[in-house]
Order: C-alpha cells, then structure tokens, then sequence
C-alpha cells in the first residue's frame, strides 16, 4: 500500500486533541495544587508525557465512532472519549520505559531518568535511581487512573458511556498482561515466533487499533456484530503496526525515532523480528545475535547484529507479514458495515500506521 492521508486531514484532530489533554491536566494541578511544588512537578512530567505523538490511539477511537454512527452529536465529548485513549498510552509508555531501562523517550529523557537527574542534580538523600523509579511507578499509575477519568467523564451520558468504558476496561487488562508476558519473556531469554506474537498481540496490537476503534463504536452504540466486524480490520492492523515498531526499534534512524540505534537489541527485546533471525541465522551468528541480546552495545555492534538479522531473511520476512496483515485488515474493512468516508480514512490511516518511519 502507498496511499498516504488525503480525505481527512489528521493535522487539526492532533492539535484537538492536544488542546483537551493540557486542559484536563490543568483541572488536575489545580485540584492537586493544595499538595505544594511536588506535585506540580508530577503534573508537569505528566504534561511532557502526553505531549508529541502520533495520536493513532485517539484517531481509530474517532473513526471507530464515526463508522457506526457519522454524525457526531457531541464533538467535543467524543475528542474527550478519544484523548483518553492517549493518556492510557502515555501511562503505558512511563511504565514500560522503567521496565526496559530505556533512557529516552522521543528524543528527551525518559520519565524516570528526568526525575533521577533531578533527585541527583539537588544533592537530596538516598538514591537517585531509585526516586526516578519510584517517581516513574507513581506517574504511570496516576495516568493510568487518569485515563478511566477521562472517558468516564467526557461528556456522554452514563448509558452511552457504559460499553465503551467495559471495552476500555478490557484493554487496560489486556495490556497490563501483556507487559507482564513480555517481561516473563525477557526474563527467560527465549521466545518462539508463537510466543513472541502473543506478547505482541497484547502488548501492544490490541490496546494500539483495536480496541480503541471498539471504545469508538461501543460509544456510537456498536452491537456485537459490528464489534467483531472492526475486529477483523483492528486486530491484523494493530498487529501489522506493531510489527513495524519491531522493525524501526532495530533498524530506525534515531533521529527520526527518538530512541537510540538499535534500541531494543540493548533492551534485549525478544521480538518476532528477533525469533525469525534465530531460527533462520546460521548456528554461529544466532548464537552471536541471541548472546548480545540485552548487553550494553557499541555502534559497531549493532551493526554487526543488524547485519545478522537482514542476512537471515528475517526483516524481508517482517515486511512481508507487515503487508500481508494490512491488506488482510483493509480486506475485511471493505466488506464490514461501515460509513463509507470512515472506511476510506481507516483505509488510508491503515497506510499511516504500517509505513511510518517512527
């Protein structure tokens, strides 16, 4: 596919929904003022947090919404209903970044390492690492409350709101889990290509597209039916755009991405991209490729690593199931029973969320 975003300009919608998350947040350091400079610190971290971004979350969120019902009664209800998606996002990438020990997050400092810094940088008692963590853990979990608040009160009376927010309940569960079997992975050293589609599925595929499209729907009233339908097209997209995530972690140009070369070799992330390399790598290069893993790695390293993983077919084999899995989604999206301006943006953001360079 090479259709890029002409029948909805995403531009406006990001700069909306960027509006609703800094007024939330200020109703939220006002309430929280009372607690003193501390806890305008913690909002302020939120603040950078939520910022940047491609907003896919909040995006498929509105034109799941739109697919099932085109006319929107309340817009600014439902950019309410979408932004919390973000925040949830927002929550997940705090956590996630402490529990993989990554430094930066789109090219600044991740949260726990901006608030070790601080902690260092005014001489305060015990250790600094430890207080970035800590820090890192509260905010997470606050954004992860924040996030419910959010659609929870985002201007769509309680009946409408209700399904929605069981959706939204689920995907809070399904990737809290699935950062857990990532972890249980990692921990391990070892994962299969089956394994390591099951964290990715969970992780990241379903929390990513699909159930954000179905928190849309389910606010714009979605049955079942209508339900599975979108997850026909949600569920192969969010697991085409995780896919691609997997690849720029590797082969992404940090400038573009944020993070430094070769990011998740450091991590030791134990991706699809990784597995198929160790199945496929002559037997010395993947034990080369699976002893780095997670090894503090020199430029020249990763290159060295990179080189294995191109060598073996395992990224042609990625970018092979990258366009399998979205023409599959975009196939399943053409017969749904969908508005037919939803289905050509979900299409073309189908294009946007798959052939990213970040």
């Amino acid at each position: 596919m090479t259709r890029t975003v002409t029948s909805w300009d995403p531009a406006p919608f990001r700069d909306q929904v960027q509006q609703v998350l800094d007024a939330f947040l200020d109703e939220r350091e006002a309430e929280l003022a009372p607690l003193g400079p501390d806890a305008g610190r913690l909002v302020a971290e939120a603040r950078t947090a939520m910022r940047g971004g491609k907003r896919f979350r909040a995006a498929f969120c509105h034109w799941g919404y739109r697919a099932v019902r085109p006319a929107v009664a309340d817009e600014a209800a439902l950019a309410r209903a979408c932004a919390s998606l973000e925040v949830l996002h927002a929550s997940a990438l705090v956590h996630d970044d402490y529990m993989d020990a990554s430094d930066t997050r789109r090219g600044r400092p991740a949260t726990h390492r901006a608030f070790e810094a601080e902690h260092r940088a005014s001489g305060w008692r015990g250790d600094p690492e430890q207080y970035g963590a800590a820090a890192a853990i509260l905010l997470g979990d606050l954004l992860l409350g924040w996030a419910g608040d959010l659609l929870r009160h985002s201007g769509f009376d309680a009946e409408a709101t209700a399904p929605g927010l069981t959706l939204f309940e689920l995907c809070r569960t399904e990737v809290i889990a699935g950062q857990f079997l990532d972890v249980s992975v990692q921990a391990r050293g070892r994962a299969d290509v089956d394994t390591a589609m099951t964290v990715l599925r969970y992780k990241s595929a379903k929390y990513s597209i699909e159930r954000p499209i179905h928190v849309g729907a389910a606010l714009a009233g979605a049955d079942a039916a209508h339900l599975d339908q979108l997850s026909r097209f949600g569920l192969p997209l969010g697991e085409a755009f995780q896919l691609r995530d997997d690849v720029l972690g590797v082969f992404g140009d940090p400038a573009e991405t944020g993070k430094p070369a070769g990011d998740d070799l450091v991590e030791g992330k134990r991706t699809v991209l990784v597995a198929l390399a160790l199945d496929a790598a002559p037997r010395a290069a993947a034990e080369r490729l699976d002893a780095a893993l997670g090894t503090p790695l020199a430029p020249a390293d990763v290159d060295v690593l990179r080189g294995i993983i191109e060598d073996s077919g395992a990224r042609a084999q990625v970018e092979e199931v990258i366009g399998h899995l979205t023409d599959r989604a975009v196939d399943a999206l053409g017969s749904a029973d969908v508005d037919p301006h939803a289905r050509e943006v979900l299409t073309e953001l189908a294009a946007a969320a798959t052939q990213r360079t970040v």
